[in-house]
């Protein structure tokens, strides 16, 4: 019996794809009870024949391919969602690996509180190239998302939720929350996100608890060309308009541009404790989050 699936939206990143896939069939859990399922969204690389050929050579493993063709990651996790056989289902990305015993930590969770319909786990940056000396927790943030709050099964930190590339779900709750929203999320290598923390704040406004899963570990590959001031430039710009997108949909606009002035306040004291390539940096994050927040609002 499948106790849970694992879902991967993938789009033109084959190589990274099967990366990640090797992490996967490493999984401590019986292979007849897990399943992964890969949802290429309108990829036109190689993605599904190199796919094919990775499964065919793992027969022991519940591995398939679907193909979305509604543009975006909420599409692809959301037909991930409907494509999944199990209870409950996890979700990372395309650009991680994961631990061997990444599934039974998720499964023990579930099944140790059968209240909990939410869950995420421990996320761990990792740079191919070294970890650049600029880079502060701060800017880190957006880049990596890590977080590591301890060892114990507990609630998430207040003002924390998962990370969208560590995350698993009861998937008939899930479906209750209404998914993932199509109208955020990223769309063929654009970087506006926010479906998942949209997703989160619902889950919360009715009440449920985040369960962090320390067991549950993902590795964020960071490779050099997400180390470069364009790509921290879009980056950045996208956030703020994933934040604007966010308080429109929640009519809460007024309140997120004056936080925004405030989080400058905090901005500037904290660049007044960094060396100054540090301070430089953060202050290229916190521009472009306004440049973006404030970008055609109207």
């Amino acid at each position: 019996m499948i106790r849970i699936s694992l879902a991967i939206p993938t789009h033109n990143r084959a190589e990274e794809l099967i990366r990640a896939l090797e992490s996967v069939v490493q999984q401590d859990l019986p292979a007849e009870e897990w399943e992964c399922v890969v949802v290429s969204n309108n990829s036109t690389d190689d993605t599904e024949a190199r796919f094919a050929r990775f499964a065919a050579a793992r027969p022991d493993c519940n591995l398939r391919l679907i193909r979305e063709t509604g543009p975006g990651v909420s599409y692809a996790r959301n037909r991930g969602l409907r494509e999944a056989r199990a209870p409950w289902v996890a979700f990372i990305d395309d650009d991680e690996r994961i631990n061997p015993g990444f599934l039974r930590a998720y499964v023990e969770l579930f099944e140790s509180h059968p209240e909990a319909v939410v869950a995420g786990g421990r996320i761990l940056a990792e740079y191919p190239s070294g970890r650049p000396a600029w880079m502060s927790h701060y800017v880190e943030m957006p880049i990596a998302n890590p977080m590591d709050f301890g060892d114990e099964v507990r609630a998430f930190p207040v003002g924390r939720v998962p990370g969208g590339g560590n995350m698993a779900f009861r998937r008939e709750a899930l479906a209750r929350y209404g998914g993932f929203d199509p109208s955020l999320g990223r769309v063929n290598g654009e970087l506006i996100g926010g479906e998942e923390n949209d997703l989160f704040e619902r889950l919360l406004q009715g009440g449920e608890t985040i369960w962090y899963v320390p067991g549950a570990v993902m590795w964020h590959i960071i490779p050099p060309r997400k180390l470069t001031p364009d790509y921290f430039r879009r980056l950045s710009y996208n956030v703020g308009v994933s934040q604007r997108l966010r308080a429109q949909i929640h009519h809460r606009v007024a309140k997120t541009l004056l936080r925004e002035l405030f989080k400058w306040g905090a901005t500037l004291l904290l660049c007044c404790t960094m060396v100054p390539r540090k301070s430089l940096w953060l202050l290229r994050l916190r521009w472009g989050i306004s440049r973006g927040l404030f970008a055609r609002i109207g």
